[in-house]
């Protein structure tokens, strides 16, 4: 069984939307081919599959790959700042040292399992430490000690909470006129008396500044009533001074709302947003709101495109949403060249052949990589279905020799196998028109004249279309306005009579006559020996407009 891969900085290998049995197989082939060579790429489609295509993966058990939306820039290709982040514990002097280490002027905050709090920024810090209130702190035993430089005493709870006091006055004052609880925070030097009185009154954590010590008796009625004892070095004045820097962070954090992004969410909304709050700093979130980073005003022209290769199609009207934004790193394709560019140069194999996935097996045959079984079932589906079990004009030798090869890894009947895969996957009992039509439809542009679409229906069951003819018609005019074509046609394909029926919304009925040399037409008009929609019916639309121009 192949199995697609799922992780970071691959390159997605996809056919063109509405896609067939070809675009698909060949998609997978290739992305199990450039892995064995030792790159990193994975499989997409980029709409539901066919009836077909889903028998073909479940004959040679392949997994479905998955759904490609778009590939578009995100905020996660962004080269923003990753694991920018400091814990809600932290203290405020730890957040000013980062940002100054990394020059940069806010920090995303988080809990304890990387859940996004908030943004502290410099301007924060600035206001809360002259405008907030400078009595209350709200922080933790080891923070205290690293930012006033202190000595652990006695520690019974790391969480400190409560009004700061300054044992400033004379002890009888002190004393007799200052009122205590284990609310409060004390600062003092060795003042047996003050100290006493605090330890009695249920204060639990007491800071001796000028690195006081307490005797015996303090000591062990501290040790009674546990109470935090810390010494640190500095005086009164700088133990006031630098203790509000050892708050938590997350006692900052309710300044203001801070806009977040999404790593999911796209660079142009980014851009967008980012110019009308015209903010610097931004936290980066996952989906379990897990911050990941910070993403900076400065960041946004530094970014990874995705990198993509195209098989099936070399069209931007066939392609992906956003293509313009990714890395176009190779287009293995089988149909006319169409109008994308690029950069810098790539490969581009293109070959006048049956399938693209004729190509696939090419390149495997050309770099001596082992065709494995199930890669051989998607190939030889490829090339069946494109080439109508090697009925198609577009078949060559190639197709021939290719199929002959890959049924023989496959030990299968190649037409017995093609014309059950036919039948399994062109059934269309019971379902709606709108998705018969969109199964296989392709847009096309010519020289910015016309604009068109041939959606093309291979199926046994002729009569099913022909009973309710006057709702395809309805139902193509429709699209042609929702769609803002000139024109649309069905392409329905008889491959037991080798022709196909034409259905059209009316722009297309002199396109249709001149391209064929008609003199009459009518809706359901059957032509002989016409089933192949690149080399046979858009060339001859091409015909019809370019008589009528």
């Amino acid at each position: 069984m192949i199995k697609g891969c799922d992780y970071m900085g691959k390159t997605y290998i996809f056919g063109h939307h509405n896609p067939d049995t070809d675009s698909v197989c060949s998609a997978i082939s290739l992305s199990y081919f450039k892995n064995k060579l030792g790159d990193n790429t994975e499989a997409r489609v980029l709409d539901e599959l066919n009836e077909e295509t889903k028998f073909v993966l479940e004959y040679f058990k392949v997994k479905k790959p998955k759904m490609l939306d778009n590939v578009k820039l995100q905020v996660k290709d962004m080269k923003y700042h990753k694991n920018y982040v400091l814990k809600d514990t932290d203290s405020i002097k730890d957040v000013y040292d980062f940002l100054s280490a990394k020059k940069i002027t806010g920090v995303p905050i988080v809990d304890s399992e990387g859940h996004f709090e908030g943004l502290i920024t410099l301007k924060i810090i600035l206001n809360r430490l002259i405008e907030g209130n400078l009595r209350y702190l709200t922080t933790s035993y080891d923070n205290l000690l690293k930012v006033i430089k202190g000595k652990k005493i006695l520690k019974y709870k790391n969480d400190i909470e409560g009004n700061i006091i300054v044992g400033g006055y004379k002890s009888k004052v002190f004393v007799n006129e200052v009122k205590l609880s284990s609310d409060n925070i004390l600062i003092s030097s060795n003042r047996p008396r003050v100290v006493e009185y605090a330890i009695k009154n249920d204060v639990k954590t007491i800071i001796l500044v000028g690195d006081s010590t307490l005797d015996k008796e303090l000591l062990s009625l501290a040790k009674k009533s546990k109470v935090n004892i810390i010494s640190t070095p500095l005086d009164t004045f700088y133990t006031t001074m630098l203790i509000n820097w050892s708050n938590y962070a997350k006692s900052f954090c309710d300044e203001e709302r801070i806009i977040c992004f999404n790593e999911n969410d796209y660079y142009n909304d980014f851009i967008e947003i980012s110019k009308r709050l015209k903010h610097n700093n931004y936290p980066v979130v996952n989906n379990k709101n897990k911050c990941l980073g910070l993403l900076r005003i400065t960041d946004v022209d530094d970014f990874n495109r995705k990198n993509v290769i195209l098989v099936d199609h070399n069209e931007s009207t066939q392609s992906v949403t956003g293509l313009s934004q990714a890395n176009i790193l190779e287009i293995v394709d089988h149909h006319k060249i169409g109008d994308l560019t690029t950069n810098i140069p790539i490969n581009f194999r293109n070959m006048a052949v049956g399938s693209t996935s004729t190509i696939v097996y090419e390149l495997y045959k050309e770099k001596k990589i082992r065709i494995i079984k199930p890669v051989a079932g998607l190939l030889l589906s490829g090339i069946l279905s494109d080439t109508l079990i090697l009925k198609s004009p577009t078949t060559t030798d190639i197709d021939k020799k290719a199929v002959k090869e890959l049924a023989k890894i496959c030990k299968l009947d190649y037409k017995k196998y093609g014309f059950t895969m036919f039948k399994k996957g062109s059934t269309i009992t019971n379902k709606s028109i709108d998705d018969i039509l969109n199964t296989d439809l392709k847009v096309f542009e010519f020289e910015d004249l016309y604009k068109y679409a041939v959606s093309q229906v291979i199926t046994l069951e002729i009569d099913e279309i022909f009973n309710n003819i006057d709702l395809y018609i309805e139902k193509i005019e429709q699209m042609k306005k929702t769609l803002k074509l000139n024109f649309i046609l069905v392409v329905v394909t008889d491959i037991l009579k080798n022709g196909s029926y034409l259905i059209y919304t009316k722009e297309a009925e002199n396109v249709i006559k001149e391209g064929y040399n008609l003199k009459e037409i009518h809706e359901g008009i059957f032509i002989d020996g016409q089933v192949s929609r690149k080399k046979q019916i858009v060339p001859q639309l091409i015909k019809g407009i370019n008589k009528l121009r």
